[in-house]
């Protein structure tokens, strides 16, 4: 299978991997929701919430979310809760991104399509993050932000701030950047030998991650991989 090279895909783009995997493309944002009023104390319902924030997604940001893609969980426990505590957490994913996807196709076409997403996914965040939820005559303020995972920019300063400062400014190996991966929580089968074995594959395993870049070692367990 030909592999396109990775510092030439956008993030809108798919990856195509092998044993049939892909990496798809999708912004996630997390979303914590606060009483505007420290008099509301009853539990909300989810579901409202859910339905309110898809409507204002499709009128104000003509962003279409399945309700599989937005999940609300609300606290439970209120009687111990503080008074600036929230009452519900959740996320939001938006995979259909083909309205940013579009391009001239000139010979930056993958650098222009990485700043669109970028630029559209802090214009996401600025149009939710503090707006008020009326619901049922109740109100409700949101806080949304970019969980550290997906913001490479900032994982990548913390991390060479890190190496600055235990190395006191000097490094006597060269550059070290992040090269470690732990995978929990996905199906064993994804790296396994089907006719061989419904266990992870050393061989599989390797081949696949062998797309992002050279692997040092590779250690493998029933509940997690380390790479």
């Amino acid at each position: 299978m030909s592999i396109r090279p990775l510092d030439s895909l956008p993030p809108t783009e798919t990856l195509e991997v092998e044993n049939g995997l892909s990496l798809v493309p999708r912004v996630r944002l997390d979303l914590t929701l606060f009483p505007a009023s420290p008099s509301v104390t009853k539990p909300i319902d989810e579901w409202k919430v859910k339905r309110t924030l898809i409507d204002f997604l499709k009128s104000s940001v003509a962003v279409a979310v399945p309700e599989d893609d937005l999940r609300i969980k609300r606290v439970k426990d209120l009687k111990n809760r503080r008074r600036d505590d929230p009452l519900a957490r959740g996320t939001l994913f938006v995979r259909d991104l083909g309205f940013v996807a579009k391009n001239d196709g000139g010979e930056d076409a993958s650098k222009v399509l990485e700043e669109k997403f970028f630029d559209w996914r802090r214009y996401l965040v600025e149009k939710m993050d503090g707006i008020e939820l009326n619901i049922e005559g109740l109100k409700f303020r949101l806080s949304v932000a970019v969980p550290a995972s997906d913001d490479f920019d900032a994982m990548k300063k913390v991390w060479e701030e890190f190496f600055v400062s235990r190395n006191r400014g000097y490094s006597r190996i060269g550059r070290q950047e992040p090269d470690t991966i732990v995978i929990r929580g996905v199906p064993s089968r994804w790296f396994a030998e089907p006719r061989v074995s419904s266990k992870p594959s050393m061989l599989v395993t390797h081949t696949i991650f062998s797309t992002f870049g050279r692997i040092r070692h590779v250690f493998m367990s029933m509940s997690f991989i380390f790479l």
